[in-house]
């Protein structure tokens, strides 16, 4: 398929979901763009950029090569989960991955329509590669893959089961080169 125009698309969501809250004078307060042909690992993303006269440089970036030959029903609903994301942050002005305000909006979009469906995780056909990091849980032991390091991750399913699902330094995730282990 076609790499469709996203930003008539943009505007099509914003007035159905968004109430037109993610544009100010008819101008959008993100810009929306496809990747370069370099984004490859994950279908999009979101990302508030540097303060500019007052004004944050927000940008939704989908990626193209992992995009382009998938239906329709993909872009969109990639476009509208980056759009949440830009909404909670911009418009709520929280600072939530995929929380409850997340899933609140996901859920009202998804029972709005049914052209498409938007999900946390998407299913999307994406390329393997191997891991750079383990993150192992020093609590249960439980070791999980990861590409990069992430500062303060702890393990889930200790800060659940010991924490009431708080986050908790004594399941500090503790990283360990898979380079090495291989």
């Amino acid at each position: 398929m076609a790499l469709i125009p996203l930003l008539p698309l943009f505007h099509n969501f914003n007035r159905e979901y968004f109430n037109g809250t993610l544009t100010s004078a008819s101008k959008p307060l993100v810009a929306v763009r496809w990747s370069d042909g370099k984004l490859r690992k994950t279908a999009g993303f979101y990302r508030r950029g540097p303060k500019l006269n007052g004004c944050y440089k927000s940008e939704i970036v989908l990626s193209k090569p992992l995009l382009e030959f998938l239906p329709r029903e993909a872009i969109e609903s990639t476009l509208c989960h980056e759009m949440i994301h830009a909404w909670i942050d911009l418009v709520l002005r929280l600072q939530e991955g995929h929380g409850p305000n997340f899933h609140r909006r996901m859920i009202a979009i998804n029972s709005a329509q049914d052209q498409f469906q938007i999900t946390v995780r998407h299913k999307f056909p994406v390329p393997i590669s191997s891991p750079k990091w383990w993150a192992i849980c020093p609590a249960c032991g439980l070791r999980s893959s990861y590409q990069r390091m992430v500062k303060g991750a702890a393990c889930r399913k200790c800060c659940n089961l010991h924490h009431g699902g708080k986050w908790h330094a004594s399941c500090l995730l503790q990283y360990e080169s898979a380079k090495e282990s291989i």
